[in-house]
């Protein structure tokens, strides 16, 4: 905690810092703090080897409302592939007509995050899988309800089958969250403007844009938005320098000391990743901004003490503008058909 506020507050001077000299001296400097998103999606290594059969199932499994209680609520209802990973509100609507807590975070290239959820409590993508599921105020479903409801359909019998070859019992509560987790791995957005000036294009970027770049880096923001994913890879408190109001930071959301339970971790949130960052509002935890420009101004106050003019916000929104990138295609899978086996879905009270 002493190092993370010390490196923003040691950035709050960074805004007397000299321009770059030229394109390559930009490139330089960003190269130091981000990295191009892969032009193709990364493999999860020896615990879920990524097959084509496993991300097929891992497809129907996202898009399937049946694997909530009600069978209204899919991963898609909060998570719109076709909407850059959100749902565009607030807070999620889920069982019941209830609404969720925080912010739906997008699960577009959310493989490269350091870990899962604004508190980081999900060490991956398949943990991250079967909370929603199990969750009173979202699918309200149960492990076994769930692993009842996918062995009452052939398709997926057969499709389990394929995607975990020689297991005992392919259906299973973890099979389903790893089948999930190989599907959103490969939820990438490559190609962006930034990445191509990252990888050598000086013409991808504008004048305007390489300016919020280099404000970007000067003011400190990349000294908690690095990365890949240029953010989602450290936590930090939200307000370093000056508290936001309860409207942007509700007071009862501790965030990650909820946890840790460790002192000083009280509103300490993961940084949010800032690809796509101009088409996932509304912003932060509390989905209470929906404006990227009041966004911007509200963390360099808050976590940098830097009061920034209105040419800079623009030009720091332009910047960010870059981190759009390709948008994946993912066609509506056939989900398998019901049986009499099937469970019914339960009353949304």
């Amino acid at each position: 905690m002493r190092r993370t506020l010390a490196t923003a507050l040691v950035c709050t001077s960074a805004l007397s810092l000299p321009a770059f000299a030229d394109d390559a001296a930009l490139r330089a400097a960003a190269k130091e703090n981000f990295e191009p998103i892969p032009m193709q999606a990364p493999q999860l290594g020896d615990s879920n080897v990524m097959t084509r059969d496993k991300i097929d199932l891992g497809a129907m499994l996202f898009f399937d409302p049946r694997m909530s209680k009600s069978g209204v609520f899919s991963c898609q209802t909060c998570h719109n592939v076709g909407l850059a990973g959100v749902d565009g509100l607030e807070t999620s609507i889920g069982h019941g007509w209830q609404k969720g807590p925080r912010n739906a975070p997008t699960m577009l290239n959310a493989v490269f995050n350091i870990a899962q959820f604004w508190d980081g409590r999900a060490p991956d993508l398949a943990e991250q899988a079967k909370g929603p599921v199990q969750a009173g105020v979202e699918m309200n479903n149960t492990p076994d309800n769930v692993v009842a409801t996918l062995k009452s359909m052939p398709g997926y019998v057969d499709a389990f089958a394929a995607a975990f070859p020689g297991a005992n019992d392919p259906i299973s509560f973890d099979n389903f969250a790893l089948a999930i987790e190989a599907f959103e791995a490969t939820l990438i957005t490559p190609n962006s403007k930034f990445d191509q000036f990252l990888m050598g294009n000086d013409g991808a970027m504008n004048a305007d844009e390489k300016a919020g770049l280099q404000l970007f880096i000067d003011t400190g923001c990349a000294a908690c938005h690095s990365g890949i994913n240029v953010g989602g890879n450290g936590y930090y408190p939200f307000g370093v320098v000056e508290t936001p109001g309860a409207e942007i930071l509700p007071e009862g959301d501790t965030g990650r000391f909820k946890v840790t339970e460790t002192a000083g971790e009280e509103y300490v949130f993961r940084a949010a990743p800032l690809r796509n960052i101009a088409l996932t509002a509304p912003y932060f935890h509390s989905g209470k901004v929906w404006d990227l420009k009041q966004a911007v101004s509200i963390m360099a106050k808050s976590q940098l003490g830097a009061d920034l003019d209105e040419t800079q916000i623009d030009q720091m929104v332009a910047f960010l503008n870059t981190l759009s990138g390709e948008q994946p295609h993912v066609e509506h899978p056939i989900l398998p058909v019901r049986t009499d086996a099937t469970p019914k879905p339960a009353p949304m009270n």
